[in-house]
């Protein structure tokens, strides 16, 4: 699934215009990335949590040349899915 098919399904759920469900999708996933840049937590209930961990330093290797390459500390957002996506079967 892309963000197109999410936007082909808000219109087609909804009956707003193609260019106001872009708008919508759109201003929902930049406020996701500002809160996630922020270090803010993300709940949707029955979907999952996202939230911003710190991310060790640490020493990897280049599989060509298998030469040590460090690796700077950084953030990793992570997602931990809700019970309600868990059983999906």
């Amino acid at each position: 699934m892309i963000k197109l098919d999410i936007i082909n399904e808000v219109v087609n759920k909804t009956g707003i215009t193609k260019t106001k469900a872009e708008m919508a999708v759109e201003t929902v996933f930049e406020h996701m990335k500002k809160a996630l840049e922020r270090g803010d937590r993300i709940e949707l209930r029955g979907f999952g949590v996202f939230n911003v961990k710190p991310r060790k330093t640490g020493i990897g290797r280049n599989p060509r040349t298998g030469a040590e390459v460090s690796i700077p500390p950084g953030k990793a957002v992570r997602f931990k899915p809700g019970k309600e996506l868990q059983t999906l079967q």
